[in-house]
Protein backbone atom coordinates (compact mmCIF):
# COMPACT_ATOMS: atom_id res chain seq x y z
CA UNK A 1 0.00 0.00 0.00
CA UNK A 2 3.20 2.59 0.52
CA UNK A 3 2.88 3.05 -3.15
CA UNK A 4 1.92 5.79 -5.35
CA UNK A 5 -1.27 3.46 -6.53
CA UNK A 6 -1.85 3.39 -2.50
CA UNK A 7 -2.01 6.44 -2.03
CA UNK A 8 -4.36 7.29 -5.22
CA UNK A 9 -6.39 4.39 -3.71
CA UNK A 10 -6.82 6.51 -0.72
CA UNK A 11 -7.58 9.87 -2.35
CA UNK A 12 -10.47 8.05 -4.49
CA UNK A 13 -12.22 6.66 -1.27
CA UNK A 14 -11.65 10.26 0.31
CA UNK A 15 -13.14 12.17 -3.43
CA UNK A 16 -16.45 8.97 -3.06
CA UNK A 17 -17.20 9.18 0.21
CA UNK A 18 -17.30 13.06 0.53
CA UNK A 19 -18.92 13.43 -2.80
CA UNK A 20 -21.94 10.84 -1.22
CA UNK A 21 -21.90 13.22 1.80
CA UNK A 22 -22.59 15.77 -0.46
CA UNK A 23 -25.42 14.71 -1.81
CA UNK A 24 -26.75 13.49 0.95
CA UNK A 25 -26.74 17.40 2.31
CA UNK A 26 -28.31 18.26 -0.86
CA UNK A 27 -30.92 15.94 -0.50
CA UNK A 28 -31.56 17.31 3.30
CA UNK A 29 -31.92 20.97 1.74
CA UNK A 30 -33.86 20.13 -1.06
CA UNK A 31 -36.26 18.51 1.33
CA UNK A 32 -36.02 21.55 4.13
CA UNK A 33 -39.55 21.99 3.98
CA UNK A 34 -40.98 18.64 2.83
CA UNK A 35 -43.68 17.12 5.89
CA UNK A 36 -42.77 13.49 7.66
CA UNK A 37 -38.80 14.03 6.16
CA UNK A 38 -35.88 12.62 8.38
CA UNK A 39 -32.94 14.31 7.91
CA UNK A 40 -29.73 11.83 6.40
CA UNK A 41 -26.62 11.98 8.08
CA UNK A 42 -23.88 10.58 6.12
CA UNK A 43 -21.52 7.79 8.20
CA UNK A 44 -17.84 7.61 8.29
CA UNK A 45 -15.79 4.76 8.87
CA UNK A 46 -12.08 4.28 8.55
CA UNK A 47 -11.23 1.58 5.67
CA UNK A 48 -9.94 -1.72 6.77
CA UNK A 49 -6.03 -1.37 7.30
CA UNK A 50 -3.59 -2.78 5.30
CA UNK A 51 -0.43 -4.28 7.44
CA UNK A 52 2.84 -4.64 5.62
CA UNK A 53 5.23 -6.09 8.72
CA UNK A 54 6.60 -4.08 10.19
CA UNK A 55 4.30 -1.05 8.96
CA UNK A 56 0.55 -0.59 8.68
CA UNK A 57 -0.86 1.71 6.22
CA UNK A 58 -4.48 3.00 6.50
CA UNK A 59 -6.35 2.61 3.30
CA UNK A 60 -8.69 6.04 3.48
CA UNK A 61 -12.39 6.23 4.56
CA UNK A 62 -15.07 4.62 3.91
CA UNK A 63 -19.35 6.24 3.33
CA UNK A 64 -20.79 3.44 5.28
CA UNK A 65 -24.24 4.31 4.79
CA UNK A 66 -26.68 7.22 4.95
CA UNK A 67 -28.41 7.65 8.47
CA UNK A 68 -31.87 8.75 9.02
CA UNK A 69 -32.22 10.14 12.12
CA UNK A 70 -35.31 9.82 14.01
CA UNK A 71 -36.40 8.57 17.57
CA UNK A 72 -38.90 5.84 17.05
CA UNK A 73 -40.71 6.28 20.62
CA UNK A 74 -41.10 10.29 19.98
CA UNK A 75 -42.63 8.85 16.76
CA UNK A 76 -45.29 6.27 18.29
CA UNK A 77 -45.70 9.25 20.98
CA UNK A 78 -46.57 11.83 18.09
CA UNK A 79 -49.13 8.79 16.70
CA UNK A 80 -51.21 8.32 19.71
CA UNK A 81 -51.82 11.93 20.14
CA UNK A 82 -52.60 12.11 16.58
CA UNK A 83 -55.38 9.51 17.23
CA UNK A 84 -56.03 11.53 19.85
CA UNK A 85 -56.50 15.30 18.29
CA UNK A 86 -58.89 13.39 15.52
CA UNK A 87 -60.95 12.01 17.69
CA UNK A 88 -61.47 15.03 19.42
CA UNK A 89 -61.47 17.02 15.95
CA UNK A 90 -64.40 15.08 14.62
CA UNK A 91 -66.19 14.75 17.65
CA UNK A 92 -66.31 18.61 18.24
CA UNK A 93 -67.21 19.59 14.70
CA UNK A 94 -70.09 17.09 15.03
CA UNK A 95 -71.26 18.56 18.48
CA UNK A 96 -70.80 22.36 17.42
CA UNK A 97 -73.43 21.75 14.51
CA UNK A 98 -75.68 20.59 17.17
CA UNK A 99 -75.20 23.18 18.99
CA UNK A 100 -76.52 25.67 16.44
CA UNK A 101 -79.65 23.95 16.68
CA UNK A 102 -80.03 25.16 20.46
CA UNK A 103 -78.44 28.29 20.04
CA UNK A 104 -81.09 30.11 21.61
CA UNK A 105 -83.25 31.78 18.44
CA UNK A 106 -86.59 32.23 17.83
CA UNK A 107 -87.35 29.46 16.55
CA UNK A 108 -86.21 26.93 19.10
CA UNK A 109 -88.02 24.45 21.10
CA UNK A 110 -87.20 26.65 24.57
CA UNK A 111 -88.54 29.84 23.01
CA UNK A 112 -91.39 28.22 21.50
CA UNK A 113 -92.04 26.50 25.26
CA UNK A 114 -92.08 30.31 26.64
CA UNK A 115 -94.35 31.36 23.93
CA UNK A 116 -96.75 28.67 24.18
CA UNK A 117 -97.22 29.66 27.89
CA UNK A 118 -97.46 33.61 27.45
CA UNK A 119 -100.96 32.18 25.57
CA UNK A 120 -102.38 30.68 27.40
CA UNK A 121 -101.74 33.18 30.22
CA UNK A 122 -103.17 36.11 27.52
CA UNK A 123 -106.11 34.13 27.36
CA UNK A 124 -107.23 33.93 30.79
CA UNK A 125 -107.71 37.61 30.45
CA UNK A 126 -110.52 37.19 28.14
CA UNK A 127 -111.26 33.14 27.57
CA UNK A 128 -114.28 33.90 24.93
CA UNK A 129 -112.24 35.31 22.68
CA UNK A 130 -111.66 33.79 19.64
CA UNK A 131 -108.00 35.54 18.24
CA UNK A 132 -106.70 34.74 21.62
CA UNK A 133 -107.63 30.86 21.04
CA UNK A 134 -106.03 30.84 17.86
CA UNK A 135 -103.20 32.49 19.30
CA UNK A 136 -102.60 29.51 21.58
CA UNK A 137 -103.24 27.13 19.42
CA UNK A 138 -100.96 28.91 16.85
CA UNK A 139 -98.14 28.89 19.44
CA UNK A 140 -98.45 25.55 20.20
CA UNK A 141 -98.66 24.16 16.47
CA UNK A 142 -95.17 26.36 16.76
CA UNK A 143 -94.13 23.94 19.54
CA UNK A 144 -94.80 21.09 18.50
CA UNK A 145 -92.99 21.79 15.01
CA UNK A 146 -89.87 23.18 16.48
CA UNK A 147 -89.01 19.61 18.58
CA UNK A 148 -89.94 17.80 15.03
CA UNK A 149 -87.75 20.29 13.18
CA UNK A 150 -84.38 19.80 15.78
CA UNK A 151 -85.38 15.82 15.97
CA UNK A 152 -85.60 15.42 12.01
CA UNK A 153 -81.86 17.85 11.89
CA UNK A 154 -80.38 15.45 14.43
CA UNK A 155 -81.24 12.99 12.52
CA UNK A 156 -79.99 14.36 9.17
CA UNK A 157 -76.90 15.16 11.47
CA UNK A 158 -76.81 12.05 12.29
CA UNK A 159 -77.08 10.39 8.64
CA UNK A 160 -74.61 12.67 7.57
CA UNK A 161 -71.77 11.24 10.45
CA UNK A 162 -72.75 7.95 9.19
CA UNK A 163 -71.87 8.48 5.73
CA UNK A 164 -68.94 10.54 7.01
CA UNK A 165 -67.69 6.77 8.53
CA UNK A 166 -68.43 5.02 5.15
CA UNK A 167 -66.00 7.26 3.60
CA UNK A 168 -63.36 7.14 6.54
CA UNK A 169 -63.30 3.27 6.22
CA UNK A 170 -62.36 3.85 2.87
CA UNK A 171 -59.59 6.05 3.51
CA UNK A 172 -58.21 3.53 6.01
CA UNK A 173 -58.00 1.00 3.28
CA UNK A 174 -56.33 3.03 1.49
CA UNK A 175 -54.11 3.75 3.37
CA UNK A 176 -53.08 0.18 4.68
CA UNK A 177 -52.94 -0.85 1.38
CA UNK A 178 -50.28 1.49 0.50
CA UNK A 179 -48.49 0.77 4.14
CA UNK A 180 -48.63 -2.56 2.87
CA UNK A 181 -46.41 -1.52 -0.60
CA UNK A 182 -43.92 0.36 1.44
CA UNK A 183 -43.24 -2.41 3.48
CA UNK A 184 -42.28 -4.52 0.48
CA UNK A 185 -39.78 -1.68 -0.64
CA UNK A 186 -38.28 -1.44 2.46
CA UNK A 187 -38.13 -5.57 2.89
CA UNK A 188 -36.27 -5.53 -0.41
CA UNK A 189 -33.88 -2.50 0.41
CA UNK A 190 -32.81 -4.13 3.44
CA UNK A 191 -32.67 -7.93 2.10
CA UNK A 192 -29.70 -5.63 -0.20
CA UNK A 193 -27.90 -4.23 2.69
CA UNK A 194 -29.35 -0.95 1.58
CA UNK A 195 -30.71 2.05 2.86
CA UNK A 196 -34.06 2.51 2.93
CA UNK A 197 -34.72 6.01 4.91
CA UNK A 198 -36.65 7.44 2.18
CA UNK A 199 -39.57 4.86 2.50
CA UNK A 200 -39.28 4.57 6.26
CA UNK A 201 -40.30 8.20 5.94
CA UNK A 202 -42.76 7.47 3.66
CA UNK A 203 -44.19 4.67 5.85
CA UNK A 204 -43.94 6.88 8.90
CA UNK A 205 -45.87 9.69 6.39
CA UNK A 206 -48.65 6.90 5.81
CA UNK A 207 -49.31 5.68 9.76
CA UNK A 208 -49.62 9.23 10.88
CA UNK A 209 -52.19 9.57 8.24
CA UNK A 210 -54.15 6.48 9.55
CA UNK A 211 -53.68 7.64 12.89
CA UNK A 212 -55.68 10.38 12.45
CA UNK A 213 -58.33 8.53 10.98
CA UNK A 214 -58.39 5.39 13.41
CA UNK A 215 -57.10 4.02 16.72
CA UNK A 216 -53.75 2.28 15.45
CA UNK A 217 -50.96 0.14 17.56
CA UNK A 218 -46.90 -0.18 15.49
CA UNK A 219 -45.94 -3.74 16.20
CA UNK A 220 -42.03 -4.36 14.56
CA UNK A 221 -41.17 -7.64 13.46
CA UNK A 222 -38.07 -9.27 11.49
CA UNK A 223 -39.89 -8.57 8.22
CA UNK A 224 -41.53 -4.93 8.71
CA UNK A 225 -43.88 -3.97 10.83
CA UNK A 226 -47.62 -4.70 11.47
CA UNK A 227 -50.45 -2.52 12.39
CA UNK A 228 -53.35 -3.28 14.71
CA UNK A 229 -56.26 -1.39 16.46
CA UNK A 230 -55.64 -1.02 19.73
CA UNK A 231 -57.89 -3.90 20.67
CA UNK A 232 -55.65 -6.10 18.16
CA UNK A 233 -57.89 -6.20 15.06
CA UNK A 234 -54.95 -6.23 12.14
CA UNK A 235 -54.51 -4.00 9.50
CA UNK A 236 -50.90 -4.69 8.18
CA UNK A 237 -49.21 -7.93 8.55
CA UNK A 238 -45.65 -7.18 6.84
CA UNK A 239 -46.81 -6.85 3.03
CA UNK A 240 -50.63 -7.86 3.42
CA UNK A 241 -53.27 -5.49 4.19
CA UNK A 242 -56.75 -6.45 5.59
CA UNK A 243 -59.87 -4.62 4.68
CA UNK A 244 -62.56 -3.08 6.91
CA UNK A 245 -65.75 -3.28 5.25
CA UNK A 246 -69.31 -1.34 6.28
CA UNK A 247 -72.89 -3.24 6.61
CA UNK A 248 -76.11 -1.54 7.26
CA UNK A 249 -77.26 -2.62 10.81
CA UNK A 250 -81.46 -2.99 11.24
CA UNK A 251 -81.40 0.80 12.56
CA UNK A 252 -80.27 2.11 9.22
CA UNK A 253 -76.30 2.89 10.46
CA UNK A 254 -73.09 1.51 9.57
CA UNK A 255 -70.94 -1.16 11.54
CA UNK A 256 -67.37 -1.34 10.84
CA UNK A 257 -66.45 -4.79 10.19
CA UNK A 258 -63.06 -6.69 10.20
CA UNK A 259 -63.22 -10.42 8.48
CA UNK A 260 -66.52 -10.91 9.65
CA UNK A 261 -66.25 -9.43 13.34
CA UNK A 262 -68.18 -6.00 14.15
CA UNK A 263 -65.70 -3.65 15.35
CA UNK A 264 -67.33 -0.62 15.60
CA UNK A 265 -67.55 -0.80 19.64
CA UNK A 266 -63.99 -1.13 20.16
CA UNK A 267 -62.63 1.73 18.14
CA UNK A 268 -61.19 3.91 20.31
CA UNK A 269 -59.20 6.71 18.51
CA UNK A 270 -59.38 9.05 15.36
CA UNK A 271 -61.88 10.67 13.11
CA UNK A 272 -63.91 7.45 12.76
CA UNK A 273 -64.19 6.59 16.92
CA UNK A 274 -65.34 10.56 16.66
CA UNK A 275 -68.25 10.58 14.40
CA UNK A 276 -68.90 7.30 16.34
CA UNK A 277 -69.30 8.74 19.46
CA UNK A 278 -71.08 11.74 18.55
CA UNK A 279 -73.81 9.03 15.86
CA UNK A 280 -74.24 6.45 18.33
CA UNK A 281 -73.80 8.07 21.55
CA UNK A 282 -74.30 11.99 21.93
CA UNK A 283 -77.34 12.37 19.03
CA UNK A 284 -79.06 9.66 20.34
CA UNK A 285 -78.89 11.21 23.66
CA UNK A 286 -80.30 14.15 23.06
CA UNK A 287 -82.81 12.64 21.05
CA UNK A 288 -83.99 10.48 23.90
CA UNK A 289 -84.24 13.52 25.97
CA UNK A 290 -86.20 15.40 23.42
CA UNK A 291 -88.47 12.48 23.39
CA UNK A 292 -89.09 12.17 27.36
CA UNK A 293 -89.75 16.32 26.79
CA UNK A 294 -91.97 15.82 24.30
CA UNK A 295 -94.17 12.35 25.82
CA UNK A 296 -94.01 14.35 29.31
CA UNK A 297 -95.51 17.70 28.34
CA UNK A 298 -97.79 16.15 25.88
CA UNK A 299 -99.08 13.75 28.39
CA UNK A 300 -99.37 16.38 31.14
CA UNK A 301 -100.96 18.72 28.51
CA UNK A 302 -103.63 16.25 27.72
CA UNK A 303 -104.48 15.49 31.08
CA UNK A 304 -104.82 18.85 32.19
CA UNK A 305 -106.90 20.01 28.70
CA UNK A 306 -109.55 16.81 29.13
CA UNK A 307 -110.34 18.18 32.85
CA UNK A 308 -111.89 21.34 31.61
CA UNK A 309 -114.54 22.44 28.72
CA UNK A 310 -114.61 23.96 25.20
CA UNK A 311 -116.29 27.43 24.30
CA UNK A 312 -119.46 24.89 23.58
CA UNK A 313 -119.57 23.45 27.22
CA UNK A 314 -118.36 20.11 26.11
CA UNK A 315 -116.20 18.10 28.04
CA UNK A 316 -112.41 18.85 26.52
CA UNK A 317 -110.02 16.39 24.95
CA UNK A 318 -106.61 15.70 24.54
CA UNK A 319 -105.05 18.74 23.27
CA UNK A 320 -101.86 17.43 21.56
CA UNK A 321 -101.72 13.72 19.56
CA UNK A 322 -101.06 11.21 22.50
CA UNK A 323 -97.07 10.22 22.10
CA UNK A 324 -96.36 6.67 21.25
CA UNK A 325 -96.39 4.14 24.22
CA UNK A 326 -92.84 4.51 25.71
CA UNK A 327 -92.71 7.63 24.62
CA UNK A 328 -89.71 6.68 21.84
CA UNK A 329 -90.42 9.01 18.96
CA UNK A 330 -92.76 11.18 20.35
CA UNK A 331 -90.71 14.57 19.40
CA UNK A 332 -90.65 13.24 15.86
CA UNK A 333 -94.35 12.89 16.02
CA UNK A 334 -95.32 15.89 18.47
CA UNK A 335 -98.57 17.42 17.33
CA UNK A 336 -101.75 19.20 17.57
CA UNK A 337 -105.07 16.97 18.35
CA UNK A 338 -107.37 20.04 17.75
CA UNK A 339 -107.63 22.67 14.55
CA UNK A 340 -110.77 24.47 16.14
CA UNK A 341 -110.22 27.18 18.71
CA UNK A 342 -113.74 26.65 19.85
CA UNK A 343 -112.72 23.24 21.39
CA UNK A 344 -109.62 24.71 23.15
CA UNK A 345 -110.78 23.64 26.49
CA UNK A 346 -110.41 26.90 29.07
CA UNK A 347 -113.60 26.53 31.07
CA UNK A 348 -113.31 24.82 34.23
CA UNK A 349 -117.57 24.84 34.86
CA UNK A 350 -118.69 24.82 31.17
CA UNK A 351 -119.38 28.46 30.90
CA UNK A 352 -117.63 30.14 27.97
CA UNK A 353 -116.18 33.30 30.46
CA UNK A 354 -114.83 30.58 32.80
CA UNK A 355 -111.11 30.49 32.51
CA UNK A 356 -110.34 28.24 34.84
CA UNK A 357 -109.21 25.05 32.88
CA UNK A 358 -106.18 27.49 31.85
CA UNK A 359 -104.98 28.00 35.36
CA UNK A 360 -103.80 23.87 34.99
CA UNK A 361 -103.08 24.11 31.47
CA UNK A 362 -100.00 26.91 32.48
CA UNK A 363 -99.51 25.15 35.84
CA UNK A 364 -97.74 22.72 33.86
CA UNK A 365 -94.56 25.10 33.08
CA UNK A 366 -94.25 24.58 36.67
CA UNK A 367 -94.71 20.86 37.33
CA UNK A 368 -91.95 18.32 37.72
CA UNK A 369 -93.19 16.36 34.53
CA UNK A 370 -89.97 15.05 33.15
CA UNK A 371 -87.12 13.60 35.01
CA UNK A 372 -88.17 15.47 38.36
CA UNK A 373 -87.76 18.39 36.59
CA UNK A 374 -89.98 21.50 34.92
CA UNK A 375 -89.85 21.13 31.38
CA UNK A 376 -88.42 24.64 31.10
CA UNK A 377 -85.51 23.31 33.34
CA UNK A 378 -85.33 19.91 31.47
CA UNK A 379 -84.63 22.10 27.89
CA UNK A 380 -82.63 24.23 29.87
CA UNK A 381 -80.12 21.65 31.37
CA UNK A 382 -80.30 19.75 27.39
CA UNK A 383 -78.76 22.84 26.15
CA UNK A 384 -76.34 23.16 29.39
CA UNK A 385 -75.29 19.67 28.13
CA UNK A 386 -74.55 20.27 24.51
CA UNK A 387 -72.55 23.57 25.29
CA UNK A 388 -70.50 21.71 28.37
CA UNK A 389 -69.55 19.00 25.45
CA UNK A 390 -68.68 21.47 23.13
CA UNK A 391 -66.74 23.58 25.15
CA UNK A 392 -64.96 20.40 27.21
CA UNK A 393 -64.23 18.73 23.59
CA UNK A 394 -63.17 22.55 22.40
CA UNK A 395 -60.79 22.79 25.63
CA UNK A 396 -59.44 18.76 25.04
CA UNK A 397 -58.47 19.62 21.46
CA UNK A 398 -56.71 22.65 22.11
CA UNK A 399 -54.53 20.87 24.81
CA UNK A 400 -54.31 17.80 22.62
CA UNK A 401 -53.49 20.38 19.15
CA UNK A 402 -50.36 22.10 21.89
CA UNK A 403 -49.04 18.73 22.72
CA UNK A 404 -48.84 17.96 19.48
CA UNK A 405 -47.23 20.77 18.30
CA UNK A 406 -44.43 20.36 21.15
CA UNK A 407 -44.01 16.58 20.18
CA UNK A 408 -43.30 18.13 16.50
CA UNK A 409 -41.06 20.86 17.53
CA UNK A 410 -39.34 17.76 19.49
CA UNK A 411 -39.01 15.90 16.84
CA UNK A 412 -37.97 18.77 14.38
CA UNK A 413 -34.93 18.89 16.78
CA UNK A 414 -34.28 15.36 15.92
CA UNK A 415 -34.95 14.95 12.39
CA UNK A 416 -35.56 18.11 10.89
CA UNK A 417 -33.48 19.85 8.64
CA UNK A 418 -31.11 23.09 9.84
CA UNK A 419 -30.11 24.75 6.47
CA UNK A 420 -27.60 26.79 8.67
CA UNK A 421 -26.16 23.14 9.26
CA UNK A 422 -26.23 21.81 6.35
CA UNK A 423 -24.54 24.49 4.43
CA UNK A 424 -21.34 24.28 7.03
CA UNK A 425 -21.25 20.56 6.19
CA UNK A 426 -21.58 21.55 2.47
CA UNK A 427 -18.53 23.71 2.82
CA UNK A 428 -16.57 20.98 4.87
CA UNK A 429 -17.32 18.29 2.57
CA UNK A 430 -16.71 20.27 -0.02
CA UNK A 431 -13.57 21.44 1.03
CA UNK A 432 -12.56 17.62 1.65
CA UNK A 433 -13.62 16.73 -1.68
CA UNK A 434 -11.39 19.56 -3.17
CA UNK A 435 -8.64 17.95 -0.85
CA UNK A 436 -8.76 14.66 -2.32
CA UNK A 437 -9.47 15.85 -6.23
CA UNK A 438 -5.91 18.11 -5.36
CA UNK A 439 -4.27 14.78 -4.15
CA UNK A 440 -5.71 13.14 -7.17
CA UNK A 441 -3.60 15.49 -9.35
CA UNK A 442 -1.06 15.34 -7.48
CA UNK A 443 -0.25 11.70 -7.35
CA UNK A 444 -1.19 11.49 -10.74
CA UNK A 445 1.68 14.20 -11.92
CA UNK A 446 3.86 12.18 -9.51
CA UNK A 447 2.98 8.94 -11.58
CA UNK A 448 4.01 10.52 -14.72
CA UNK A 449 7.19 11.54 -13.39
CA UNK A 450 7.77 8.04 -12.13
CA UNK A 451 6.81 6.77 -15.84
CA UNK A 452 9.09 9.20 -17.62
CA UNK A 453 12.28 8.24 -15.21
CA UNK A 454 11.79 4.81 -16.20
CA UNK A 455 12.01 5.25 -19.52
CA UNK A 456 15.51 6.79 -19.13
Amino acid sequence: MASLFGSMYIAVSALLANQGALEATTNNVANANTPGYSRQRPVFVEGDPVVVPPLTFGSGVVLQKLEGLRDPILELRLNDETQQQGQLDSLVSALSQVQVMFSGTANDIGSRLSDFFNSLNQLSTDPASLSLRQAVLTSAGNLTASFRSATKNLQSQRASLDLNVGQAVDQVNVLTQQIAKVNGQIHSLENLHQEASDFVDQRNTLIRQLSSLIDVSVIQSDNGISLTTANGTVLVTDQKSFDLQVQMDPSGVQHIFSQGTDITGTLSGGEIAGLLQARDQKIPGILNDLDTLAASLATAENAAHRQGFDLSGNPGGDLFVPPPVGGQGAAGTFALNISDPVLLAASSDGSPGSNGNLALLSDVQNQTIAGGRTPVDFYADLVFRVGSDVSNGTADLDASQLILRQLEDQRGSISGVSLDEEAANMIRYQQAYDAAARMITTISDMTQVAVDLGRY
